[in-house]
């Protein structure tokens, strides 16, 4: 498996563990709860969207036991009652998939982003991680029980910046700074509890992010002209990069990368992501002009 595994700690079994996943109706949180039910857990579905929630729960139902929760992961009580519930009903929590995430709303110059779209998409993609960490992690550690935090970051940002989506990146590389010290200190903590980031690979991801504005509020709207455009269609960003890379992007086989997120998890990796060679040699690149004072590369997005 591509990852990197820095765990002290065994794994966990999948069969019989009790799970979360926020923003679990669509996209990447959908196939990590198929995957989840897939292999025998108790799988709670937390998703902002009522009407996508209900229609995943219906459909999953007989995969396993699943339980929908319409959750704002920005909303402090919301999740805490989620939290009680979880605790509540079983006692534990052996997988916490802090996964819903948004975009900043269609790229554009970083100077085009209005303070709401900064306050939407870090109230959402890190205040969100901060308050789901709050509300969960200290049951967690409490219960006893093993359990693994897997955070949703993103290699557009988790390993450089994309000069196109500034912000979006900003968020991913918050998460990932994160994990890092979450991480460190559940160790230093002797906890039975560990923390891994998760980086979608392998592949441009037809998911709903991109046109996540569908579930921005009223009140976080954009006030001018912003960016010109508030979402993004799949097959526009795969035009995008076609054109930034001058080929077409290869597209990731999003069951697959389910089950990939739930195995890592399961063996407690701290970083689940494939490709991590192209990745590392970025890094390299990146240290070098860090070490004589330049720009950096950046990452091209979705790659």
């Amino acid at each position: 498996m591509d990852t990197v595994t820095t765990s002290d700690v065994g794994p966990i079994s999948v069969d019989g563990a009790v799970a979360v996943v926020t923003g679990g109706a669509s996209g990447i949180g959908r196939v990590v709860v198929e995957a989840l039910l897939d292999q025998g857990a108790t799988v709670y579905v937390a998703d902002v969207e009522q009407v996508a929630l209900e229609a995943a729960v219906a459909e999953l139902a007989d995969r396993g036991p699943v339980v929908g929760a319409v959750l704002d992961v920005t909303d402090e009580a919301a999740t805490a009652a989620l939290a009680d519930r979880v605790f509540s009903e079983h006692g534990r929590c052996n997988f916490l998939f802090l996964n819903a995430g948004v975009t900043s709303g269609g790229g554009g110059l970083p100077w085009q982003q209005e303070p709401n779209d900064w306050r939407w998409c870090l109230g959402v993609n890190v205040v969100g991680i901060g308050i789901g960490v709050s509300a969960f992690v200290p049951r967690m550690i409490e219960s006893g029980v093993p359990g693994q935090v897997v955070l949703t970051g993103s290699k557009d940002g988790g390993i450089a910046p994309v000069p196109t989506a500034s912000v979006y990146a900003a968020s991913k590389a918050a998460v990932s700074c994160f994990a890092e010290s979450l991480q460190h200190n559940l160790v230093a903590q002797e906890t039975q509890v560990r923390a891994s980031v998760f980086y979608p690979s392998g592949g441009l991801m037809d998911t709903g992010l991109y046109t996540a504005a569908r579930n921005r509020p009223a009140e976080l709207e954009r006030t001018g002209d912003g960016t010109g455009r508030a979402s993004m269609t799949f097959d526009q960003l795969k035009e995008r990069v076609a054109q930034a890379t001058g080929k077409e992007p290869p597209v990731a086989d999003l069951p697959e990368l389910g089950r990939f997120a739930v195995a890592g998890a399961a063996q407690r990796d701290f970083l689940i992501a494939k490709e991590l060679g192209a990745s590392a040699e970025l890094l390299r690149r990146r240290a070098d002009a860090v070490g004589q004072a330049q720009l950096p590369p950046p990452h091209v997005m979705g790659i």
